[in-house]
């Protein structure tokens, strides 16, 4: 068995050598047996009484040459979004303001490009260095990297970068054919090798099977180490796009048994419920909070798509006894 560090305060190793069966054998256990092995997991390393809460502003919006079948900000589809241009530092800033003040602890800033260039990266760098003023954590989503750009972020401060591998290595090639998996794995080590923590994760519900899910779980379970947060995005309806064709909305339950084998398979990462939350009931939340997922973005708006709104986040973790920053 191969093992990552330390182990967590249960004694449970930190594993990068998961087989596909084993993650089938660990998903498939009867649903009480599941969430109790992914609470145990849960309380060995974090309080499972607190949800951590983030704030995503899209810095540039659409007009992006990729042609990942689920995305709205694609220029292969017409979607109906309109392209902007990257955003003023200055109004990046006020945003980030605003999340804090609203009990966001990590801003977030993505922009729609299949890489970002220099000058455009000096931008971004002069915002994660305002951002980091106001007190909060920083992450980014530009696309792929080469390695003087991840250098360029990391001598910015930035904490996290934000490059989802999506789905399985399988079901890959059927929603992106513009950048390959190793593209992304690339990127991901580059933003490694300068110290830079990751955040990586995917979208279920875009026509992939249960397999599909699982093997996109073992992938990031036997990266070099493991994401420090894993989004699960549950695809948010886009018109316009391939996928809308194949989509078909994660049975709740299917949800719950994907969060918990998360929690089991990366015992120290923060597993984020993260687009499509609006799509959820509270129970499905609560169910899936005790299955291990210890975080959420907060805000009317991800993107381009809906979130829930703050008070109604606030209500939930208040009737449940989880604190966060959330008032």
């Amino acid at each position: 068995m191969e093992v990552e560090g330390n182990s967590g305060r249960n004694g449970a190793p930190v594993r990068r050598d998961w087989e596909r069966a084993e993650a089938e054998r660990v998903y498939a256990q009867p649903f009480a047996e599941l969430l109790f092995q992914a609470q145990t997991v849960h309380r060995g390393n974090f309080d499972p009484n607190h949800v951590e809460t983030a704030s995503l502003l899209s810095i540039k919006t659409g007009g992006c040459p990729e042609d990942c079948t689920y995305c709205a900000q694609s220029v292969h589809y017409d979607t109906g979004l309109k392209a902007t241009r990257l955003m003023d530092r200055a109004d990046v800033v006020a945003a980030a303001q605003r999340a804090k003040a609203a009990g966001a602890s990590r801003f977030c800033m993505a922009a729609a490009w299949r890489s970002p260039k220099d000058r455009d990266l000096d931008k971004v760098c002069d915002m994660i260095a305002a951002v980091k003023r106001v007190g909060m954590e920083t992450c980014v989503t530009l696309g792929m990297l080469t390695p003087k750009q991840a250098a360029r972020l990391a001598d910015a401060g930035l904490d996290f970068y934000n490059h989802n591998v999506d789905t399985s290595p399988e079901f890959y090639r059927s929603i992106i054919t513009t950048r390959t998996l190793q593209d992304r794995i690339d990127t991901l080590t580059r933003v490694r090798e300068v110290g830079v923590k990751v955040c990586c994760g995917g979208i279920i519900g875009m026509g992939e099977h249960v397999d599909d899910r699982l093997g996109m779980m073992v992938l990031l379970a036997n990266l070099p180490k493991h994401p420090e947060s894993i989004p699960i995005n549950l695809w948010n309806e886009v018109d316009g796009v391939p996928v809308k064709v194949t989509a078909e909305r994660s049975d709740p339950i299917a949800l719950v048994r994907l969060v918990a084998t998360a929690r089991i398979m990366m015992p120290k990462s923060v597993v984020r419920l993260a687009a499509g939350r609006q799509y959820m009931t509270d129970e499905l939340q609560a169910l899936c909070f005790l299955a291990g997922a210890n975080s959420i973005f907060v805000g009317d708006v991800l993107l381009t798509t809906k979130n829930p709104q703050l008070d109604r986040d606030a209500s939930l973790l208040a009737r449940l006894g989880i604190t966060s920053g959330l008032a």
